[in-house]
């Protein structure tokens, strides 16, 4: 499990806690709700892949991420973004 830690300033403190309760909560939330909506995307276009080439789909959603990035069916933004950079001329 990765633990990610972050730096507000005053303002940005100031700001969210007029925006939620909670920063912690606000910022897990979205975190924890773009990785779902993340995870959602995968699983689609695994389904497709796999559908499409007959290969059996992993059982369980950490099982089909992991084996949409076995399969190459995604990468991580990072890596689309090089590949960019690396055919642009």
């Amino acid at each position: 499990m990765a633990t990610h830690n972050i730096n507000l300033s005053d303002t940005e403190e100031k700001c969210l806690a007029y925006a939620s309760v909670s920063t912690f909560n606000w910022i897990d939330n979205a975190a924890r709700n773009r990785a779902r909506i993340a995870q959602e995307e995968i699983i689609e276009k695994l389904v497709e892949h796999c559908n499409r080439n007959n290969i059996q789909l992993a059982v369980g959603a950490d099982a089909q991420v992991q084996q949409a990035y076995d399969l190459e069916v995604v990468k991580t933004a990072a890596q689309v973004q090089q590949e960019l950079e690396d055919n642009k001329v």
